[in-house]
């Protein structure tokens, strides 16, 4: 039972870590104008992405200094999710 709720989590961690490489990814694209936003689907895409990750970055956001343009948060986040994934789970349900 602990190592299906173990493969449950990583499973999520999964999935959150590909929606932000996919945010990141779309962000510079719409950044050097490669695709653009406006276009329906891209735009539905975005707004989805955002919503599903702005609760997670959003209090990152408030403790990190502002840089302008530049947002860490991302990075903050997928380091946290490695962490977790790596650090914490594994002894947490006694697989080491």
């Amino acid at each position: 039972m602990a190592y299906a709720l173990y493969q449950i989590i990583v499973i999520l961690l999964d999935v959150l870590w590909w929606i932000i490489i996919i945010q990141a990814i779309m962000s510079w694209l719409i950044a050097f104008n490669i695709i653009n936003i406006g276009n329906d689907f891209v735009r539905t895409v975005l707004i989805a992405l955002d919503r599903m990750t702005a609760p997670i970055y959003n209090p990152i956001r408030r403790v990190l200094p502002d840089l302008g343009a530049l947002d860490l948060s991302p990075m903050v986040v997928l380091l946290a999710i490695l962490i977790i994934r790596q650090a914490i789970l594994p002894p947490l349900f006694g697989l080491v």
